[in-house]
């Protein structure tokens, strides 16, 4: 055990319940998945930029070691681990096996288990095993071989299986599993359990020196947990558990084991996302309510896990929709005044915004609609290890539950419940498919729920109707509903009397508009998706007034800080803002007025006058940007859009810029998890600079530059490449440029980064004494204002010393900074240890009138953190050996960040 390894023997009996003769058969192996760098789960973590695998030490990895493998009869059977999937085993079968026979395969192999640091699962730093998938099992067979690798998804797909297991440790341990145990024996330093358990998928097993697992025995079925319940009693512990249990019995029918196990780290795989995730000194939620959804949302998972035997790869979506349809449902019924915001909807304050009133259970309709109005939503029939994070984890669960809520609107009758109910006890104990439950529902309604299987799940078509053209008299009202989008699903219309629902009505069948009439009834108000149990692209053209046009018009709402998007007004923001922008305006005071909420909408403004102290000047800008989404296609958005600013480049100098623009962005629309993605932008940009400071001379103030920018990159941890064109033609002159990244991280870690720039001038009009529209070699003038200097006109102190990566990317001062003909340039640099890496540079520069210089400089780069927080300490370059040179300090450059946009493109390289 101290050595994190395991000798298991073990004995397969497999019954071949197909049609078919079988004369290979295919075994999990999910334990060898962390055997080297190149498995599938490597490529999953560094997929989504986590270096703890790559940078593990190897003995902290695990594998299997199969020493034998034979029939019942000792005969050695051929074996070998599948090329793309090594946690996949495929054996050659001694004789065909025909269709209701069995097959028994004798099995011996040495488990060396990974640390819990990359999965949760494995063994601990206290040397404790809490394990997964970790013995081999026989994959599933339907007609084909249902195998798959392990990719960090918690979803190895087998048959259930009659499990029988003697487990021998020692007795320091403890050990925790659904299985039931037959018996103990205690020897001098072990201990050996008998396990049984039948009709079993569950493979978890913890062996703990120091439980925190807690027994509750309730009428249905004994609830297993370590689940964090700090600060809760024992008796409330008991009343929650049974509560829940109840509730499961009764909505998904008896649960067919005796123990259901609930662990922390399968509720930290799947938590309640959003302000729950709070620290505990702010929990909104009152009581014990937190721990109570905590449990509920697990053991509504486990039970599921272990009484539906669906693919979890590509047949997921059911699962995930049931389980939050009934935490939705467990919410409504216990806590039907549950807010989003808990108790902090009554904070002074805070209730004052839109987000206080929301529900707690119309979260998930927010979530989902993040990945929606951006543009990366997917289709629940995506297989899931190709949804992005955000939807495998987030967006396409909640999008299957509120899916099955809105099913269950519009069926009615609690049809829907009943056949969920009915179908988990029907496939119990035979493999199933979201095809059997939709034919299942199909005979229990006499509704046609095409469009809920065909439009809802298995694309990612965006919903949205819109009301217009009403037309009222005394006895009735006709107006035309207008589906925006090309779906084909029922949407609600509700007519109101004030705030009171007078009736409501499923209109079917809109394909493009469609008229109604219908009576009058004394409404005031027509309203489409009024509960908004629809998950609806955009709700703010829902409805229309039957009491004059003036009605129609949304009042226009202020607000202090973003908020949640309330489609009954026209919200305008204000937020506060403290910035440092720069030196020369040193420390802002302004406000930012903006109509952006909580999710994108297509078009955005932000203003944002600024005071600043040390320029004593009104600064600041704003722009407008309109966004076309478009579907289906590579080129998956244009954006249209409009900037201005006015600051300070220099002491007592200022800038405005003004520019439109036009961008297209493109990715693989077939994978959407792709790090590889493009970009086209053509800018014009109007820039003129005043100049009061009488020390610092200014030539060609005003300039105009339209700019043609074209960037491909592949963004991956490990083989990381960026093609960067650019395109500048102005009055004075004409240029263009190529910039290559290459970055490789290899198995020993050690990472090589390389960077070619070439450019040269199409013609050069420009001021042969002033360098400020030049090619630059270590800091460029950034004329169009791209980049985000401190000091951009300084030329000594620290702020001189902030480097940005572009064009020459040298690291030295040399004594010929810039090029007005061409310049190329490489960049090279590897790891010494760990973050410390060794560069060096080398280009030629070429002026008018001169021959080409050879220059070159090298030193050591401090790769704190790639992109955003970088060092780098000049040695050896055409000045000599650099560091003998006075004021070294000053010699050395950084590369820093401080906005908040960019560094949350930390968080969502990993997301998105």
């Amino acid at each position: 055990m101290e050595q994190r390894t395991a000798k298991v023997i073990q004995t397969i009996q497999y019954q071949n319940s197909s049609k078919d003769t079988l004369k290979t058969i295919y075994l999990n192996d999910w334990n060898n998945s962390f055997s080297t760098k190149r498995t599938p789960l490597a490529g999953r973590f560094t997929e989504e930029y986590s270096t703890k695998f790559h940078f593990a030490k190897s003995d902290m990895r695990g594998f299997t070691s199969i020493t034998s493998l034979k029939t019942v009869n000792g005969e050695d059977l051929n074996y070998n681990r599948l090329k793309t999937h090594p946690d996949v085993v495929e054996v050659q079968l001694a004789e065909p096996l025909l269709p209701n026979q069995s097959y028994h395969i004798q099995l011996s192999y040495i488990l060396q288990f990974p640390v819990d640091t990359f999965t949760d699962y494995g063994v601990t730093d206290t040397n404790e095993y809490n394990l997964k998938y970790w013995y081999i099992t026989p994959a599933v067979y339907d007609g084909a071989w249902q195998y798959y690798s392990n990719k960090n998804l918690d979803d190895l797909y087998i048959p259930k299986a009659s499990l029988n297991l003697k487990l021998e440790f020692p007795k320091n341990y403890a050990l925790f599993s659904e299985l039931d145990i037959q018996n103990i024996t205690q020897n001098d330093k072990t201990q050996t359990f008998y396990l049984y358990g039948r009709d079993r998928v569950d493979t978890k097993l913890y062996l703990n020196k120091f439980p925190n697992f807690n027994y509750v025995q309730t009428d249905n079925f004994t609830v297993i947990t370590n689940i964090e319940s700090e600060g809760i009693k024992p008796t409330d512990r008991a009343i929650i558990t049974d509560k829940i249990t109840q509730f499961i019995n009764k909505n998904l029918g008896p649960y067919p084991h005796n123990n259901l196990l609930v662990t922390d780290i399968e509720y930290k795989k799947d938590p309640l996302y959003g302000i729950n995730q709070l620290p505990k000194f702010i929990n909104p939620f009152p009581g014990n309510l937190q721990y109570e959804l905590k449990l509920l949302k697990t053991a509504l998972k486990n039970y599921l896990d272990n009484t539906l035997p669906l693919n979890p790869r590509t047949d997921y979506w059911l699962k995930d929709g049931i389980q939050i349809y009934f935490l939705m449902k467990y919410v409504e019924e216990q806590y039907p005044d549950l807010k989003l915001l808990g108790n902090l909807s009554n904070v002074w304050g805070i209730r004052a915004f839109h987000a206080a009133d929301v529900n707690f259970n119309e979260q998930y309709n927010l979530y989902f609609m993040q990945m929606v109005r951006t543009n990366r939503d997917q289709s629940l029939t995506t297989a899931k290890d190709s949804l992005l994070k955000f939807n495998a984890n987030i967006a396409g669960k909640f999008k299957a539950g509120i899916g099955l809520k809105y099913l269950d609107d519009f069926i009615n009758a609690d049809i829907l419940e009943n056949t969920i109910k009915q179908y988990i006890q029907k496939s119990s104990a035979e493999l199933t498919s979201s095809a059997d439950f939709e034919q299942l529902l199909k005979q229990n309604t006499t509704k046609n729920v095409d469009w809920f299987f065909q439009d809802y799940i298995n694309t990612s078509k965006k919903i949205d109707f819109r009301i217009k053209d009403v037309i009222k008299t005394n006895d009735s009202v006709t107006f035309t509903i207008k589906n925006k989008r090309d779906t084909n699903v029922p949407v609600s219309l509700f007519m109101l009397k004030n705030d009171t629902i007078l009736n409501k009505h499923w209109i079917e069948g809109i394909n493009g508009s469609k008229t109604l009439t219908i009576p009058h009834d004394n409404a005031t108000k027509l309203v489409l998706n009024y509960d908004n149990t629809i998950p609806e692209y955009n709700l703010r053209d829902n409805w229309k007034s039957l009491e004059g046009w003036f009605f129609n018009n949304k009042p226009l709402q202020f607000r202090l800080f973003k908020d949640i998007e309330d489609p009954n007004y026209n919200q305008v923001f204000f937020m506060p803002l403290v910035e440092f922008n720069n030196i020369y305006d040193g420390l802002t005071l302004g406000a930012k007025m903006y109509n952006k909420t909580l999710l994108m909408k297509n078009f955005s403004y932000r203003l944002s006058p600024k005071y600043s102290f040390n320029s004593q000047t009104l600064t600041g800008g704003g722009h407008g940007v309109y966004t076309h989404h478009i579907e289906n296609q590579n080129l998956y958005r244009i954006s249209y859009g409009i900037g201005g600013s006015y600051s300070s480049f220099a002491e007592k100098a200022f800038v405005t810029v003004i520019s439109p623009s036009l961008s297209f962005y493109f990715r693989d629309n077939n994978n959407y998890r792709s790090n590889k993605g493009s970009f086209l932008n053509f800018r014009f940009l109007d820039i003129s600079r005043t100049n009061n400071n009488p020390l610092l001379t200014v030539t060609n103030p005003d300039y105009s530059v339209f700019n043609v920018r074209y960037v491909n990159a592949h963004t991956h941890l490990i083989d990381y490449s960026k093609f960067y064109y650019d395109f500048q033609v102005a009055k004075q002159f004409g240029k263009i440029s190529v910039n290559y990244e290459w970055r490789k991280l290899t198995e020993n870690n050690r990472q090589f980064n390389f960077r070619f720039f070439a450019g040269t001038f199409l013609y050069n009009n420009t001021d042969p004494t002033s360098n400020y529209f030049s090619f630059a070699l270590d800091r460029p003038t950034d004329y169009i204002f791209d980049y985000n200097y401190l000091g951009r006109s300084e030329a000594s102190g620290i702020f001189s010393q902030q480097i940005i990566i572009a064009e020459g990317g040298f690291k030295s001062k040399l004594e010929t900074p810039f090029a007005n003909q061409w310049m190329t340039t490489a960049n090279v640099s590897t790891t010494l240890w760990r973050y410390v890496e060794a560069y060096g540079d080398i280009g030629l520069v070429k002026n008018r009138s001169v021959n080409p210089e050879f220059v070159y400089d090298s030193g050591i780069r401090l790769n704190l953190v790639t992109d955003y927080f970088e060092l780098y300490f000049p040695i050896y370059s055409n000045l000599g050996w650099e560091v003998d040179e006075p004021n070294y300090s000053q010699r050395i450059r950084i590369k820093f960040t401080l906005d908040p946009e960019v560094l949350l493109g930390l968080f969502r390289r990993k997301w998105y």
